[in-house]
């Protein structure tokens, strides 16, 4: 560890979004031990997000302003740090910005400052997969006796403040999603070593279209320099290499048919193809890789094999939260035998399921949970299908119906809103109620 404390100190910053995830609070907290005079805004009250609050009350040199944003606050001060998810035309920025002050975002600011310490940088995004692909990347360095660092879309964790943690040589390895990569966007910044594994219909109930979101997610390679490396999937190369990157893109060839990876599916084993280019493009040995990606479990909420019970497979795909998620989830479980009970169902996004539907059909069972998206597709599963109104009420449905060699697969292919705080909070609840069988 060391003093970065310099890069903030003395500052007068604004911290749009607290939340509940623990990143924002992260946050706060370090740019108050950095000496930076933090205020925190956020819409909701400080009833909702008590537990978050509580952790600030230490801190004299934090203000927080609950269940209201003002604009001065986003023009009186020398820092905007925004939340991701932060509406593109949202007035609070555009006044910032209006005024000439500095608008970022945390894991963006976190990449720069990290490259200026002399960390190299690795960025993974993609609609599917970056979460395995990040984490497989992550546990083969440390099979490797590697420095590695893992942040950006990780639960509970504030990437700004593992900067302290960063030295030269350094491996930082982060999950990037399309409201992070905004922020590179915004600091014209892109990381050393990039994976894009693929681009699919998402989060279209907050992009105005799928340019829009490519958009973003194009920063991952679009202020790369001559040095750097660009890892990406099949099914993206050509619109890729139609924006002519910076950088020539490696596109590699399928794993070697030899190297059995644990986590099921044809999907996995291009993730792990794509995360053994990135590793290549660190120094590290054909062998020494293979080694490390044979050895990786799955991430918890991606296809995760959770527990058996009486010959039932119980996995948790809690992380499914498009359909194109939900189908290579079936696909990847698919024996033929018409044996998957599978759990779906939630916060709609405004994606075509047309296809998760037909798909669905294969299985044995479908069972369904409450929400605005579950009431769109419900009629293609006959005429009156039960719609459960807690996971709890589902699941034991699933159980009910199960039978020896069957598997409950719980891959909800929608957003989590409604039912739950959000997605994690769905992924405690399933677990929850394996763990309690």
């Amino acid at each position: 560890m060391h003093d970065v404390s310099h890069y903030f100190k003395d500052k007068k910053i604004t911290l749009m979004g607290l939340g509940l995830l623990g990143r924002g609070v992260g946050d706060a907290a370090f740019l108050a031990e950095c000496g930076a005079e933090v205020l925190v805004t956020d819409k909701k009250t400080e009833e909702q997000l008590a537990a978050s609050v509580e952790q600030l009350k230490k801190y004299p040199n934090v203000t927080l302003r609950l269940s209201e944003h003002r604009i001065e606050d986003f023009t009186n001060c020398d820092l905007v740090i925004k939340a991701a998810g932060v509406r593109l035309d949202s007035p609070e920025i555009a006044a910032a910005k209006k005024a000439g002050v500095a608008v970022a975002m945390s894991t963006a600011l976190f990449a720069k400052y990290a490259a200026e310490e002399g960390g190299k940088i690795v960025g993974v995004t993609g609609t599917r997969g970056k979460s395995t692909i990040t984490h497989m990347i992550q546990h083969v360095l440390i099979r490797a006796n590697k420095k590695v660092l893992v942040g950006g879309n990780v639960r509970g964790i504030s990437t700004l403040a593992l900067l302290p943690e960063v030295h030269e040589g350094d491996i930082v390895v982060l999950e990037l999603d399309s409201w992070q990569l905004q922020g590179f966007g915004d600091l014209e910044i892109s990381p050393h070593i990039s994976v894009f594994s693929n681009l699919m219909p998402d989060h279209q109930n907050y992009y105005p279209d799928m340019e829009s979101y490519f958009a973003d997610k194009a920063n991952i390679f679009k202020y790369q320099k001559q040095g750097d490396t660009l890892v990406i999937g099949k099914m993206i190369s050509a619109k890729i290499k139609d924006m002519r990157p910076p950088v020539e893109p490696i596109v590699p060839d399928a794993l070697p048919p030899g190297w059995e990876i644990k986590i099921p599916g044809d999907h996995n084993r291009e993730n792990a193809s794509l995360a053994a280019a990135a590793l290549f493009a660190l120094g590290l040995t054909a062998e020494t890789i293979r080694q490390g990606l044979e050895s990786f479990e799955a991430v918890e909420g991606r296809l995760q094999l959770v527990a058996e019970k009486d010959g039932v497979k119980i996995y948790n795909d809690n992380n499914a939260t498009t359909p194109e998620a939900t189908i290579a989830a079936i696909k990847a479980l698919d024996d033929g035998k018409r044996n998957i009970i599978l759990i779906m169902g939630g916060s709609d996004k405004g994606l075509d399921m047309s296809a998760l539907v037909e798909e669905a059909k294969q299985c044995k069972t479908v069972i369904l949970l409450a929400g605005t998206g579950t009431e769109r597709v419900q009629q293609s599963f006959g005429e009156n299908p039960t719609i459960y109104g807690s996971i709890a009420d589902a699941f034991k449905a699933a159980l009910g119906s199960a039978e020896s060699g069957d598997v409950i697969l719980f891959s909800p292919a929608f957003a989590s809103f409604g039912m739950f705080q959000n997605e994690y909070d769905r992924g405690d609840q399933f677990l929850k109620l394996v763990r309690s069988l």
